[in-house]
């Protein structure tokens, strides 16, 4: 971890900061693998019945699964539905 990243973690620890909002990471939501919420993300990569590929800061969310569908995306937040059977985060 580069100093800028540590400087902010410390100002986050400090001042009881959310650490995603400071460190520029996402912010995931599962509701049991039927629904999934991401928030600070960078753009859809792939998208699929079976496979969502979703781009953040340092890598990739990929998300894989049966009838997976974007119920909603906006600039920084997105809604998945369906079931959700792999997740994995990629660097």
């Amino acid at each position: 971890m580069n100093f800028k990243k540590n400087f902010r973690s410390s100002l986050a620890d400090a001042f009881e900061l959310p650490k995603e909002i400071l460190l520029d990471l996402p912010r995931v939501t599962l509701v049991g693998n039927v629904q999934m919420y991401v928030q600070n993300h960078k753009g859809v990569v792939e998208y699929s019945d079976n496979v969502i590929r979703v781009s953040i800061s340092g890598g990739e969310l990929i998300i894989k699964g049966e009838d997976l569908t974007i119920k909603n995306i906006y600039s920084e937040e997105i809604f998945i539905n369906g079931l959700i059977n792999h997740l994995e985060y990629a660097v």
